[in-house]
């Protein structure tokens, strides 16, 4: 079984050499993640200058660029045969709710879904980092499921989990994209030479925060799954829009 790993933390990050660690023994494991860290760059591919692939001492090789680089330099040019799947993460922080638009992790996943290849992104839902152990425990197991029953149809999942000893964790649970509040306001800032600066706010609260959301399946002790899609067609306005362009 070939893997390729990624994430938008960047090469050195201790989630990424967990889930490393944690799927080695599954497979052929191939790791191609960027330079520093991306964490926001969403899809975005690099196209106004050339990409490096370097090697770092360790054997990942990490790439000058964004997440989405990563995944689509080594499946379209790095990589002689496909990868069997990709597993993007284990990213410091969630990914849940409009997250997803924003998420180097999910983006790096969703390129290869783009590519035709199952992926997965997997996120630890807190910023202390506690539990690498325990989400690159749920990547193996996810994994291992891929392997003994695999999807007809490539597919894309989001994987959120609550940053808990594996123990505690109350199982798994397939689930929609919550909601957050707005986001709070950018914060303003003056510099040394009297220039004005903005950090970006940090995100809202969940708003839809139900039950059957990934939210809700956190704050209760589950890991959440959620499959994502990439058609961003609006088809309940199709028919409205029809009849205003009339």
């Amino acid at each position: 079984m070939r893997i390729l790993l990624s994430n938008d933390d960047g090469y050195f990050a201790p989630g990424l050499s967990a889930l490393a660690e944690a799927l080695s023994d599954l497979g052929e494991v191939v790791v191609v993640a960027p330079e520093q860290n991306r964490s926001g760059a969403s899809n975005s591919l690099t196209l106004d200058r050339p990409l490096s692939l370097k090697r770092a001492p360790g054997g990942f090789y990490f790439v000058n660029g964004t997440p989405t680089d990563c995944v689509h330099l080594a499946v379209t040019g790095m990589l002689e045969v496909m990868p069997d799947i990709i597993v993007s993460g284990i990213n410091l922080g969630a990914n849940m709710g409009d997250d997803t638009i924003y998420s180097g992790t999910v983006a790096a996943a969703t390129e290869g879904y783009l590519l035709g290849i199952p992926s997965i992104a997997i996120s630890l839902t807190s910023f202390e980092g506690k539990n690498f152990a325990a989400a690159g425990q749920v990547a193996r197991e996810l994994v291992e499921r891929h392997v003994r029953q695999p999807l007809k149809d490539p597919v894309l999942l989001n994987v959120n989990i609550p940053d808990i000893p594996y123990s505690e964790l109350k199982g798994f649970e397939v689930t929609r994209l919550g909601r957050r509040h707005k986001a709070e306001p950018v914060v303003k800032t003056v510099s040394p030479r009297n220039e004005t600066l903005y950090w970006i706010g940090a995100a809202g609260a969940a708003a839809d925060a139900g039950p059957g959301t990934d939210f809700n399946a956190v704050e209760r002790g589950f890991v959440s799954i959620t499959p994502l899609q990439i058609d961003l067609t609006h088809a309940v306005q199709v028919p409205s829009i029809v009849q205003w362009m009339k």
